[in-house]
């Protein structure tokens, strides 16, 4: 598989297949990206299981059941919205982990509060397990979309290796 995520992906994949576990991806900013760059990969439907593009508000309630009131207080960019994002990611689907991703890839969009490159992160998993952060990165619209694909992954993949198993 070529590409940037190719060694990223091939890793996530080998350890989600050796648990015999799989993924959903929920994804804003980045449109379907981690998806794309986990069904590159041959043989990734016996790890990735969906992935849901909710750019829109109304997606992310409609698909994943993103309480429109963690919308009104928090935004689309909020630690409370990919929570609840990768929170309905698990439960609309049959895996067994989620990443969500939301963010502001600009060129605009920011403000003083959020301003262009900032991407929140979520991850849930078994047994009610969901961690987040918060995270700023520079470059243009591609470069954002680009690091928050490559951080959500690594995310994911690093919680994998910790639990060893």
């Amino acid at each position: 598989m070529p590409g940037e995520f190719a060694s990223l992906v091939s890793a996530l994949g080998q350890r989600l297949l050796a648990r015999g576990e799989c993924l959903a991806s929920a994804e804003s900013c980045t449109g379907g990206w981690v998806a794309k760059v986990c069904t590159d990969q041959a043989g990734s439907s016996a790890w990735f299981e969906r992935g849901f593009v909710t750019y829109s508000n109304a997606a992310k309630q409609e698909l994943l059941g993103v309480a429109a009131d963690t919308l009104a207080a928090h935004g689309a960019v909020s630690e409370a919205t990919v929570r609840e994002m990768a929170a309905g990611a698990l439960a609309r689907s049959a895996a067994h982990w989620s990443l969500a991703i939301s963010g502001i890839a600009g060129p605009g969009g920011g403000s003083a509060d959020k301003p262009v490159g900032t991407v929140w992160l979520a991850w849930a998993g078994p047994d009610g397990w969901q961690q987040a952060c918060c995270k700023h990165f520079d470059g243009d619209r591609d470069a954002v979309r680009r690091q928050s694909v490559a951080a959500a992954l690594v995310g994911l993949l690093d919680h994998l290796n910790e639990r060893n198993g």
